[in-house]
């Protein structure tokens, strides 16, 4: 069987993967192989980010391992936050950030957005990159209570609710991160088949 490890201690994000990679490949969490590094995040994309945190693993730990880095990119507003999406207030306050997004965007008409997640993979001495995104609106103000981050903000297009009024398995179904884990589980799937 194939050991992972996924660059996460959010047990249940890796639940989540590991159903859909399947029984082949086991994840392993970062607790599990003992890193308790705070992890470099220091690229200017989310393709160098997730680049980085993969390589960093698979050096210090020898471990084919995967990352993965997202964030929300706003048209208006030159597609802030990207990489700046955790702490775009200069803070991990995630009010503050979306104060600081709702007021940046007060004047602009266009509220078209998109949630992007970008997963590095290195596997047997390779690296392979998966994406995921999808489109949407920012809306006015917050809603809804679920989710995390943006959620309240960001209406995907073709729905009428926001990422926080849905449940977990509505959004996890459609959501960016779902989209790129899918493409690596296929891969892996396709991988092991040999």
């Amino acid at each position: 069987m194939t050991q992972l490890v996924f660059a996460t201690n959010n047990a249940h994000k890796l639940e989540e993967v590991q159903a859909m990679v399947g029984d082949n490949i086991h994840l392993l969490t970062l607790a599990e192989i003992g890193c308790t590094d705070d992890i470099p995040e220091t690229g200017n994309t989310f393709e160098a980010n997730a680049s980085q945190k993969s390589a960093y693993l698979k050096n210090r730990y020898k471990y084919d391992c995967f990352a993965d880095d997202s964030g929300l990119e706003v048209e208006a507003l030159n597609n802030e936050p990207g990489v700046y999406s955790a702490r775009y207030s200069g803070t991990r306050d995630m009010e503050k950030n979306i104060d600081l997004l709702l007021s940046r965007l007060d004047e602009h008409t266009n509220r078209k957005a998109r949630f992007r997640t970008v997963i590095s993979l290195r596997l047997k001495g390779k690296e392979y990159f998966f994406e995921g995104s999808i489109e949407g609106t920012i809306g006015f103000g917050r809603k809804g209570t679920g989710g995390f981050g943006y959620d309240p903000l960001f209406t995907p297009n073709g729905y009428t609710q926001t990422f926080a009024e849905m449940s977990a398995a509505e959004k996890n179904a459609i959501s960016h991160r779902a989209i790129a884990v899918k493409k690596l589980a296929d891969f892996l799937k396709r991988y092991q088949a040999g």
